[in-house]
Parts: structure tokens; C-alpha cells; sequence
């Protein structure tokens, strides 16, 4: 099989997958970074009645036409309470923010506009306007009116306006559900004494992680020996948890050792490609089980980051629904880059500013993608294309953001 550029492999990956369709009602303390199912109606009109928008006195403006207008206060409204009576000629109420104008009034004059006479008599140091400082009645949404529409990405402000709509739970569409598959013999989990022959397992963390930061939910099949029978229980509790994706992370070539591809596809898996032109990163599988989609990722902790970000990463946030997140840049390149073969290379590089504030760019002298420290330390990505040419120093490169 043929190696597949990168774009085609993600085209392809990204044509057989749908968003989800599946919904679910979370409170609202659940809800933020969610998408919204369906329309969200107010369920009571904001403000419920005409509000002070300042503390003052509520008055008629025909009342005080001109400065030193005087009046007699009656009574007080404050923020949850409602004064009992109406104001009528010449009469004012002391009223604080947010609560209710009383019967009569139609303006606000605001306390520092207000000066206080013996008694209960204050003089208007300005003329009042009619309806100034008042919040009238369904100013800010009325009871039925659709404020949240479907799609809607949730976010600090969307949760806000939903409370005061009265909602205390919202429909959503449920999060993906990715089973995450790791094979190996020489894998132990963190924590553990290894063997001769044995390294700690890193990937699903880091796999985990991005999963959970686009938007999806994981179920963690742990890790499994290179026995055909284990990797195919684990499949079979993947297809019986109702998982939207199964990603695996090794195990995914065609080696002695390598059984996940000649598992999966004894279960029916419909293979698509399996080999990408790039580097790291070439052994990465995709294929459709049933309704279950299969991403297999390098069992190289470096290549499966890489992989992530560029092939799980964009399928998580077609599903869940999400916009695409903005990875892509240009930098300058700080040192000239070698010229390339036939595979597209990302070379982990750390980012820096000249003096002009320009976006520099400078690859890591080691490129061994073994190397996870490297990517720890990473900014970006630089893209080289296959077959680019050298790139001398202070040139345009396009780059990938680690964290953009």
C-alpha cells in the first residue's frame, strides 16, 4: 500500500465520520464547553418589571422640569421589595438599583443629583428626563423568546444568560466516547518497577488528555499483551460500550508482533489506509468498525503525539460538534532547514520574537522522535513539505502550534 499524504489521510478520515447525534440534559454547572441541542426559549421576560438602574429617587419628570425643583419622599424601594403605593404630584421615592419603579413614576433622579432638605423634602439639582436611569420591562429578553439557538457552544456568558432565563439544566449533545487501546509486552504503567525489557507507558496519557481537551470522554481498555485473544476481548468490550471511536496505540503495522490490524480486521474491520508520508508518524491506521471508527496511532509516544494533534484532535471535533481549532502559523525560521524527502516532516521547534516582534521559529538540533522531552519543551511544529527544498535562515516556514 502506497504511503497517503497527510491532507488526503485526514480527508478521507474526516469523510466517514458525523457529528453526534445522541443528546443528553446536563445541569448547568455541567454545561460550560458543551453544545447546545436544541433552541433555548427565556422562560420568564427581563427585567419582570420596569427597574431603577441607579439608587435615587423615583419620581414623575414633569415633577422637576428644571433645576431646584423640590418634592416630598414617601416612602422607600429597595432590591426585592416592592413600595405599596404610587407616587403622585410633587412626590418622590428613595429607590436603590433593581428595584421595582413604583405605580406613577417614570424617571430616576440619581442620588448625587439629589439634594436632601429638612424633613423628608429633596431638591432636583438637575432637570429630570422622563424614563432616564429606568430598565424597562423585557429590556433585556421576553418569556419565549429564543436567546440560545441550537449549536451554540456554551461558554461563561451563554451559562449566565440561561440562569437568568430560568433554566437550570440545558439539552446538549453528548460528548464522544473514545476507547483507548494500548499492546505491548514491554509496556508497564507508570508507577511500576520495569523489567529487563521493560519501558513505562506514556502515550494514553497524553492521548487521554487531548481527548478530554477537545471535548470527548475516555474509556481507558489499559494495556494489553501482545496475545491475539487479549487484543481482541478488549476490541469486544470497545464494540460493547457503545464507543464512538476506538483509538490503539501501537501495534498497528504489519510485523511479527504488530496484531492489531490482523485482529481488527478478523472482527470485521473495513481497512482504508494504514501508511501516511510523514515523519513521525508513517504507521498510522484508519478503518470503520460497524459504527465504531478505528484510528490506530504509533506506539512511539512522539509520533502518537504528533498523530494526535493532526488526525484525533480534528475527528474528536467533528464529532463533538466543535469548530476547528486554529493550529496553523507562519513563522521565520531562526536556522536553515535541510531539504526534505517524500515524507512531510514536523520538526519540534520553540518560538521566540525578534526586536521587530516578528514570530521566530527555531528547531531542535535532535529530531529523534523517541525523544518526548523535546516535545515537552516544543512551541510548534515546523511543517516541512515533502520534497521542500533548503530553507535558509530568516525565511517564511508554516508552522504547527503545540498550544495554541
Amino acid at each position: 500500500m502506497a504511503l497517503v499524504p497527510v491532507s488526503e489521510a485526514r480527508n478521507r478520515l474526516l469523510d466517514n465520520a458525523g457529528p453526534i447525534t445522541g443528546t443528553e440534559l446536563v445541569p448547568l454547572s455541567e454545561a460550560n464547553g458543551r453544545v447546545l441541542a436544541e433552541d433555548v426559549l427565556a422562560r420568564l421576560t427581563q427585567p419582570p418589571f420596569d427597574a431603577s438602574a441607579m439608587d435615587g429617587y423615583a419620581l414623575r419628570s414633569e415633577d422637576a422640569p428644571h433645576p431646584g425643583a423640590e418634592l416630598t419622599v414617601i416612602g422607600t424601594a429597595a432590591a426585592g421589595h416592592t413600595f405599596a403605593g404610587s407616587v403622585g404630584k410633587g412626590e418622590a421615592v428613595r429607590i436603590f438599583t433593581g428595584a421595582p419603579v413604583p405605580e406613577g413614576a417614570d424617571s430616576i433622579l440619581i442620588q448625587e443629583d439629589a439634594e436632601k432638605l429638612d424633613g423628608d423634602r429633596i431638591r432636583a439639582k438637575i432637570q429630570v428626563v422622563k424614563g432616564r436611569h429606568v430598565r424597562p420591562r423585557g429590556q433585556d429578553f421576553t418569556e419565549g423568546e429564543t436567546v440560545l439557538p441550537a449549536g451554540t457552544l456554551l461558554d461563561f456568558s451563554h451559562l449566565t444568560v440561561a440562569a437568568a432565563m430560568n433554566h437550570a439544566s440545558l439539552p446538549v449533545f453528548r460528548r464522544p466516547r473514545i476507547a483507548l487501546l494500548a499492546t505491548g509486552d514491554e509496556l508497564i504503567q507508570p508507577g511500576g518497577e520495569p523489567g529487563e525489557a521493560q519501558i513505562i507507558a506514556s502515550n494514553t496519557f497524553g492521548i487521554a488528555a487531548l481527548v478530554r481537551d477537545n471535548g470527548g470522554e475516555v474509556l481507558d481498555l489499559g494495556i494489553v499483551p501482545d496475545r491475539q485473544e487479549a487484543i481482541a476481548e478488549a476490541i469486544r468490550q470497545a464494540r460493547a460500550a457503545g464507543v464512538d471511536a476506538l483509538v490503539t496505540l501501537g501495534g498497528a503495522s504489519v510485523g511479527d508482533h504488530d496484531l492489531v490490524q490482523a485482529t481488527l480486521k478478523d472482527a470485521g474491520m473495513a481497512l482504508d489506509f494504514w501508511r501516511i508520508a510523514m515523519r513521525p508518524g508513517k504507521p498510522l491506521m484508519v478503518g470503520r468498525l460497524g459504527e465504531m471508527q478505528v484510528l490506530g496511532l504509533p506506539g512511539n509516544p512522539v509520533a502518537s503525539l504528533v498523530t494526535g494533534i493532526l488526525f484525533l484532535e480534528p475527528l474528536l471535533r467533528k464529532l463533538a460538534r466543535l469548530p476547528k481549532r486554529r493550529r496553523e502559523a507562519q513563522a521565520i525560521t531562526a536556522a536553515a532547514l535541510s531539504a526534505n524527502d517524500q515524507r512531510q516532516d514536523y520538526l519540534r521547534s520553540r518560538l521566540t520574537s525578534d526586536r521587530d516582534g516578528n514570530l521566530m521559529v527555531e528547531p531542535f538540533r535532535k529530531q529523534d522522535s523517541s525523544m518526548m522531552k523535546i516535545f515537552a519543551h516544543s512551541d510548534a511544529l515546523i511543517i516541512r513539505p515533502p520534497h521542500a527544498p533548503e530553507l535558509p535562515a530568516g525565511s517564511p516556514c508554516p508552522i504547527l502550534l503545540i498550544r495554541p
